[in-house]
């Protein structure tokens, strides 16, 4: 193996340049590309709504357990707001470029990628259904992990003065951050302590001979950490948490509830048109009826059958708001046929008591969904 010459002072490598740490220019620029193009499709430029990041790929367990796996990736690279991205950013930007000089790019793309991930994996046995996690914090987190890993492997090698200020630097870093996880709300701590341990373990399984006095990077240490590495992983696979519901059938449930909405519109404003016009363009009660349950009575029996199709098999957050709906097209359904009726039959009592059961239905409409009635 080839020995590297060490370089003579560590803070340089802390000066490096854009040019001599592609990984971490890479990584930084990853993440304000994403929050670019974030803030272009409508997200908030000091905080976001949860949907929002789930759309981008955040890291929730009901979403993640049904089957999207890539989250524990993809949300390496989410934001909630400027002021989160700025903060990773400046972390990332100010270890990164150490730890890549240190280890090297390729190593740094290996130690940041499966420490995040990992990182992620520990927040949903610990978080599960509770939060919507996403951000960087836990990668970067893995490296420190990683240079308080190899400060303390090559101690001799650092002179004593640097290898202080690193390291003492590093621990209080990360105690400070994972101090305030415990008393500022919304800090994923769980993120920031998988991501720790890992890149520490991670970057035992990576490490390589700073000068040629350093101890040796293989041994008993590497086994250790890969059958550490392996425990962990399997132990965490075989605790995830079981999702209270299955986010795909949540986003179903949505889009069958937004999709009635658009059809309640339109077959509201038939039923007015009718009602309005119907007896002025000189139809026959006879026709009035026929025509009412082509362009009401039918669409809203389609969009009842509909609404039942998409009830999910989870208690999703949307099954309330889908069941008051399917009640509510009912009663539209039975208030049209009524009128329909009262029509066919010459029965202005009939007839004022359908229009009268419409009425109270858009009641009940309105509370499932008061923007969009």
């Amino acid at each position: 193996m080839i020995v590297p010459k060490r370089p003579a002072d560590l803070t340089e490598l802390m000066r490096s340049r854009a040019d001599q740490v592609p990984v971490a220019s890479t990584l930084l620029a990853a993440n304000v590309l994403v929050f670019v193009m974030m803030l272009l499709a409508g997200a908030g430029l000091w905080h976001t709504a949860n949907g929002v990041q789930l759309a981008w790929g955040a890291n929730f367990g009901p979403a993640t357990q049904d089957g999207q796996w890539w989250r524990l990736f993809t949300a390496m690279f989410v934001h909630f707001g400027v002021v989160h991205l700025a903060m990773n950013m400046w972390a990332l930007w100010d270890v990164g470029r150490l730890v890549e000089r240190i280890y090297g790019s390729w190593r740094m793309v290996l130690l940041y990628l499966s420490s995040g991930m990992t990182g992620n994996l520990v927040s949903l046995v610990v978080q599960g259904n509770a939060a919507v996690s996403a951000g960087a914090s836990g990668a970067i987190f893995s490296l420190y992990g990683a240079l308080l890993v190899f400060l303390w492997r090559e101690r001799r090698q650092v002179h004593p003065s640097e290898f202080r200020w690193l390291f003492g630097g590093a621990v209080v870093f990360t105690l400070l951050i994972l101090g305030m996880g415990y008393v500022v709300p919304g800090i994923d701590n769980s993120a920031h302590g998988g991501g720790l341990l890992a890149g520490a373990v991670i970057a035992r399984l990576l490490a390589r001979p700073w000068a040629a006095q350093s101890p040796s990077a293989g041994g008993v240490g590497r086994w250790a950490a890969g059958v550490a590495l392996v425990a962990a992983l399997t132990w965490l696979t075989t605790h995830l948490p079981q999702p209270a519901y299955r986010y795909g059938e949540e986003v179903r449930t949505r889009q069958a509830i937004q999709s009635f909405l658009n059809a309640d519109r339109g077959i509201s404003q038939q039923w007015e048109s009718l009602l309005r016009s119907g007896p002025a363009q000189g139809l026959t009660f006879e026709e009035l009826a026929g025509t009412l349950d082509e362009r009401v009575t039918q669409p809203y029996a389609r969009s009842f059958d509909q609404l039942v199709a998409a009830t999910p098999g989870t208690p999703v957050p949307s099954a309330s708001e889908l069941g008051v709906l399917q009640t509510y097209a009912q009663q539209r359904i039975d208030a049209a046929r009524e009128v329909s009726q009262g029509l066919r039959n010459h029965d202005p009592q009939k007839i004022r008591q359908g229009l009268e059961q419409a009425k109270k239905a858009r009641q009940v409409g309105k509370a499932a969904a008061p923007t969009e009635k």
